[in-house]
């Protein structure tokens, strides 16, 4: 007995606020069910129908449908009926979880649904007309069945579509990803963003009336510096010509790499460091996440910020209105800045001091009488605004260089895999030592925290086919000055790998690529190090070429399935397959192979449009590294649950859970259970490290 249901709703709140504010305050109009392939009924609520057969067809059903139920679930349970969550089912989460997009009418368009039962593009006029208040400027405030009928029985019959075009979505979806432990995994996703994180609100406030005053101030300075030229440093245009103009220097853009870059550099002018150091500091967007927190937070907690599967093939769950998987780093220099001291010198002590006397400046209103960089403190502070509520406390764990482990695990990468656990047993020395040292040729001990920083980033850039490109970007994240690394390296470089990267950078002038600003000192002795990295992971730089090869060879090959060492990739009808060892499948749509080239089809992250993407081994691998790097943080989240924590947030490697203020050794305990291997993998090394915090803090 399978219940389909869909919601409209009216709200002067807007749904950018969050799904779970905004349906506190919704008005309820229109309901449409069907049992099965039955008949769709609709209730208008507006007109006092009786909703006697919905509240039988609710008890009788053994599934509710419906595309985003976190919605129609929350809906249904505020307004008319509390359902429990176990019985619900998601045509949107099992589209996401199969790599597709989760808005209806583009399923109805990818899936090929006849029209006469696709989600009709009227409909959103409708829904803009009915569901949100009209203009100011409108004489008729709201629009309702009364103030425009005919289209009021437009929307009626396009409620009633929309339960066929779910049942029809429904069944062209796979279920390969949306059963078993993964539809138990939503369940407790739902469970989560139902139960959403405590917010310290005085913080939120106070930190907005800082940001603004700040900007204000900002504003000024830029209108005094450029001589009224430049109202505010967020005008980019205007500041690039006036910076062209009255400094004879071009900048590309305005980018935060680049900033950064020229603000290093020594020989730029006084003044025009200023007003680039006034232009970083005045587009920090982190802040807006703090008028996120303020519009959704509903009952002093913000709920429904986690998308199940949201980040296309890998199942990790994204963000959602406060986007809590994008935290921004802490920024060192901004710490270091306030001691007085040099980034590298910046110890977990001063962090937590320097969050703490900012957050009691903040709230006492006087932040900018204390901090240099107001913007730099409220972008620090954020993560402080999700803090335990009474009695409760907060209980941070993540799992350790999860990616590392995963990859080396999934290539056989033996050494790293040995060394991976003899770290974890006091044994063995850190793997980003340890990385420069196999690459370099010289033993661990000799690595210096400078060299490990390199080593640090060679793990990052180069495990998923990344090159100088790569290198460069984490090299900018982490403040490696590639110039001077080219200057100290050079001569450390072996002569037969020197050579290879010369030849490499005259050929990639002669073919006019990019050598991303670099000299040819700093880019030959990236690309060394690149090849000298590859050289001491062949199994990882094999599995590149192998699982490339398998998926191409599937592709051509509809209903093999071919063994790629722990991967099983097949191809059937529409969809290309990779097993992973959990039992879940990576998904790629419509694949293709042009060429020897393979793309497929899904949601272009610059564009955001459904268009055809083309892939390659590394990007394989790390589309498949990342997948079960979740699967294995996913697997024990039910223990997690049973053990008496309730979790509140999942970023990536690291789980957020609240606790019993009285419990002891819970940041143990909480690791502990994150670090047990899944049965499907009682040989990759796993740890996890975690800390007690009233307020969440993680440097």
């Amino acid at each position: 007995m399978e219940l389909w249901i869909d919601t409209e709703t009216y709200n002067e709140t807007p749904i950018k606020y969050g799904t779970a504010r905004y349906v506190r305050d919704s008005e309820l109009m229109i309901v449409t069910w069907a049992m099965g392939d039955g008949p769709v009924q609709t209730i208008d609520l507006t007109a006092h129908d009786d909703i006697h057969d919905l509240l039988c067809a609710i008890d009788s059903a053994d599934t509710i449908h419906a595309h985003h139920a976190f919605f129609d679930r929350n809906v249904l349970n505020t307004h008319i009926k509390c359902t429990s969550i176990e019985r619900w089912r998601c045509t949107m989460a099992k589209a996401l979880s199969h790599s597709l997009p989760g808005s209806l009418d583009k399923l109805c368009e990818i899936l090929q649904i006849p029209q006469d039962k696709a989600k009709h593009k009227e409909g959103k006029e409708l829904v803009q007309l009915f569901c949100k208040p009209r203009p100011k400027n409108s004489k008729v405030r709201r629009a309702t069945r009364e103030t425009h009928p005919e289209q009021w029985a437009r929307f009626l019959a396009y409620a009633g579509r929309d339960i066929a075009a779910m049942r029809a979505v429904d069944a062209r979806l796979p279920g390969w990803n949306y059963k078993g432990r993964e539809l138990e995994l939503w369940h407790l996703d739902q469970k989560i963003n139902d139960r959403g994180f405590a917010v310290d609100l005085e913080l939120v406030e106070t930190a907005i009336v800082a940001i603004d005053r700040e900007q204000t101030k900002l504003a000024y300075a830029t209108y005094a510096m450029t001589g009224g030229e430049v109202a505010s440093a967020t005008q980019r245009n205007a500041l690039l010509e006036h910076i062209l103009a009255e400094y004879n220097v071009a900048l590309p853009d305005l980018q935060g790499s680049t900033l950064e870059r020229r603000i290093a550099d020594p020989d730029l002018p006084d003044g025009l460091r200023e007003l680039l150091i006034n232009r970083q500091q005045s587009t920090t967007t982190s802040t807006a996440k703090y008028r996120a927190l303020k519009r959704g937070v509903t009952d002093g907690r913000m709920c429904g910020t986690l998308q199940f599967c949201g980040a296309g093939r890998t199942g990790r769950w994204a963000g959602r209105t406060f986007q809590p998987q994008n935290l921004p780093r802490y920024a060192l220099e901004v710490v270091a800045a306030y001691w007085g001291i040099k980034t590298h010198e910046v110890k977990t002590a001063h962090i937590e001091q320097y969050l703490e006397d900012g957050i009691a400046a903040l709230k006492a209103g006087g932040a900018d009488l204390v901090f240099a960089n107001v913007m730099g403190l409220c972008s620090n502070a954020i993560r402080g605004c999700i803090v335990a509520p009474p009695g409760r406390k907060l209980v941070v764990s993540d799992l350790s260089n999860i990616e590392g482990r995963v990859l080396a695990w999934l290539a056989g990468e033996e050494w790293k895999i040995r060394a991976f656990t003899d770290f974890d047993n006091g044994e063995g020395h850190d793997l980003y030592k340890l990385a420069y040292a196999k690459s370099f040729g010289i033993e661990p001990e000799a690595v210096d925290k400078q060299k490990r920083q390199v080593g640090k980033v060679q793990e990052l850039a180069f495990g998923y086919e990344g090159g100088v490109g790569a290198w460069v970007t984490f090299a900018l994240v982490y403040g490696i000055d590639l110039e001077a690394l080219g200057a100290l390296a050079y001569d450390t470089i072996p002569d037969g790998v020197m050579h290879e990267a010369q030849r490499f950078f005259d050929w990639t002038v002669e073919k006019k690529r990019p050598t991303f600003g670099l000299s040819r000192t700093a880019f030959v002795v990236c690309d060394s190090i690149k090849r000298m990295w590859r050289a001491a992971h062949p199994q990882i730089c094999s599995l590149w070429k192998e699982l490339e090869a398998a998926c191409v060879d599937a592709v051509r090959m509809p209903g093999v399935t071919i063994q790629c060492r722990k991967f099983k990739v097949r191809r059937d009808g529409a969809w290309l397959r990779v097993g992973a060892p959990s039992g879940r499948a990576l998904c790629y749509p419509q694949p293709k192979v042009e060429n020897g080239k393979l793309s497929y089809m899904g949601v272009n992250q610059y564009t955001r449009k459904w268009s055809r993407i083309n892939t390659y081994g590394g990007k394989l691998v790390e589309n498949a590294t990342q997948a079960v790097a979740r699967d294995v943080l996913s697997h024990n989240m039910p223990a997690i649950e049973q053990r008496g924590f309730d979790i509140v947030l999942s970023a990536h490697d690291e789980l957020i859970a609240e606790a019993e203020d009285c419990d002891l050794w819970t940041e143990e305990r909480l690791s502990a259970l994150m670090a047990t291997p899944p049965p499907w993998a009682l040989d990759l090394p796993l740890a996890a490290a975690g800390f007690e915090a009233y307020r969440y803090r993680k440097d």
